[in-house]
């Protein structure tokens, strides 16, 4: 409202739910590295309650029981000691997010986690395989520790469903595969696509950022945020030199002609009509 007052340049930055595709990683280090960035990405700083974290994972369904389990095993490792996860941040949220785990039909998806203390506005990291694509927490944000993973039959088959999809704020993909890289980015709208590593995109003041579509309009950061709110006045000098008549009327076939080809952007056939040369 404050800037539709003043007509002030803005960038609106919008919620969204930030995909993640895994596909299949021959390594079992590249396997590892994924897990520990996919977890950075979600648990490890504010338990998913950022805009850019991944709020859901794409995988296809012969890799999808490794990646659980490795998932299940670096979580224990990494969150061994209490307190290795920030709390949810107001009680609102929490009976949001509980919300969501209390659907018959999404508690049939827990493959791990689930645990809740409201006291403490804890949330154990929980990992849904497969939740009811009409759930709220597949319409909605989920902005916590709960991460949804959707099977593909093909990897590639990820396209139609992103497609299919409100366009996020960001966008990841761990994938050697270059032909699904550029299918990614050729193919798809997002306000970012990071490949092989999530969030850490957001530190880059080289690297604009901003949604699209649903996730908002305008681009900032760096030199990006000046240029945001600036403004490029146009600024175009003329001399007496040279004066083009077909500009000013009376007006025969001629000048129309000519006038034609410079409001199409046609200067070959415009240089070809000032030399007297007709069609």
């Amino acid at each position: 409202a404050k800037a539709v007052k003043h007509l002030t340049p803005v960038a609106l930055e919008l919620g969204s739910k930030c995909p993640c595709i895994v596909d299949w990683l021959d390594s079992k280090r590249d396997r590892q590295i994924a897990v520990n960035r996919i977890i950075g990405a979600k648990w490890s700083t504010c338990a998913g309650q950022a805009c850019i974290a991944i709020d859901h994972v794409i995988v296809e369904e012969r890799f999808a029981p490794i990646l659980i389990e490795l998932l299940k095993s670096t979580l224990k490792r990494f969150m061994a000691k209490p307190g290795g996860m920030a709390r949810i941040l107001n009680a609102k949220h929490f009976e949001r997010l509980s919300g969501y785990l209390e659907d018959n039909r999404v508690a049939a998806s827990v493959v791990h986690g689930g645990y809740m203390d409201p006291k403490k506005l804890n949330i154990e990291p929980t990992l849904l395989l497969n939740p009811p694509a009409d759930s709220d927490v597949m319409t909605e944000e989920v902005f916590g520790p709960i991460l949804p993973i959707i099977t593909v039959k093909k990897i590639e088959d990820c396209i139609a469903y992103l497609k299919s999809k409100p366009k996020p704020i960001a966008m990841y993909a761990f994938t050697n595969n270059e032909r699904l890289k550029r299918r990614i980015v050729e193919e798809t709208s997002s306000g970012s696509v990071t490949f092989n590593d999530a969030v850490v995109q957001y530190a880059l003041e080289s690297v604009p950022f901003g949604g699209v579509g649903h996730s908002g309009f305008g681009q900032y950061h760096g030199k990006y945020s000046f240029e945001l709110f600036s403004h490029k006045k146009a600024v175009f000098k003329r001399s007496f030199l040279i004066e083009f008549m077909f500009r000013y009327p009376p007006w025969d076939e001629s000048k129309i002609g000519t006038l034609r080809h410079v409001f199409s952007y046609n200067y070959f056939l415009l240089f070809f009509n000032l030399l007297g040369f007709r069609r």
